[in-house]
């Protein structure tokens, strides 16, 4: 299914030119479908070179123990990124009787892990980058980033990037896409579709179908931002109307 759109995005609009005209993913969509906020400050200044941005200057792997309280084993490191197997190992259990250091430097693991792997992937797949230590040093800082719309903008990045021929593998917030799709285009829902897990074989063929079914869509097979809103809490409701595109149009 995710194939089948991505055929449709267009590069130079940032659209899925369908039938019936041009629909996308806006920050509306962002707040809907993952609660993320969508203004605050930039995500920014972490993404090259990023040891210019470490504080104080400190070597980055210093600054890493010193959040963590410990350093990962050699063969948990490449370059500066550190195997997911070793934050899940090491921090996925927080003990009955942590303090609250403890506590930090387990959100600090798990938010590294959501970033790396989830908003922000990439072909790395189970590698987390250490130039986010600059945004879980100080986790009371860290809900003041506009998380949104850096989410939607790296999901436009990897899908323009995948639009080359030459690219095959996907990545970014593909669970941000696909429950876009579920959303906003009902008879593309599959039953059940909150666990939902595509099957893995047979992939050429579920392609073609899906190609069929997104050339027979109408404009009644688009579900509107109201019809979405009524199933939300108010506050996610509220924090999304901030931002226009609600329709799911391109705004320009």
């Amino acid at each position: 299914m995710v194939s089948a759109f991505i055929e449709r995005w267009r590069p130079e609009t940032h659209t899925f030119h369908m039938p019936f005209g041009e629909y996308t993913v806006t920050l509306q969509d962002v707040a809907f479908q993952l609660g993320l906020p969508i203004d605050g400050r930039n995500v920014s200044g972490c993404l090259a070179k990023f040891e210019n941005f470490m504080e104080g200057g400190r070597p980055s792997w210093k600054w890493f123990q010193e959040l963590f309280g410990e350093l990962p084993p050699p063969n948990k490191v490449k370059q500066m990124t550190v195997h997911f197997t070793w934050f899940h190992e090491r921090f996925r259990v927080l003990p009955q009787d942590a303090i609250e250091d403890t506590v930090r430097i387990c959100a600090r693991a798990y938010i590294m892990m959501l970033l790396s792997t989830q908003l922000f992937g990439d072909k790395s797949a189970n590698w987390v980058h250490i130039w986010w230590l600059s945004f879980v040093a100080n986790l009371d800082d860290i809900g003041s980033y506009s998380w949104g719309s850096a989410a939607l903008a790296w999901l436009y990045r990897c899908m323009c990037r995948v639009a080359n021929r030459n690219v095959t593998n996907l990545a970014g917030p593909l669970q941000l896409l696909q429950s876009w799709i579920f959303w906003r285009f009902l008879s593309l829902r599959p039953s059940g579709w909150v666990a939902y897990l595509p099957p893995n074989d047979g992939k050429e063929q579920r392609v073609i179908n899906y190609r069929l079914a997104l050339d027979q869509l109408t404009a009644r097979d688009m579900m509107a931002a109201i019809e979405v809103a009524v199933v939300l809490e108010p506050s996610v409701v509220t924090t999304g109307s901030r931002r226009g595109g609600g329709d799911g149009t391109q705004q320009q």
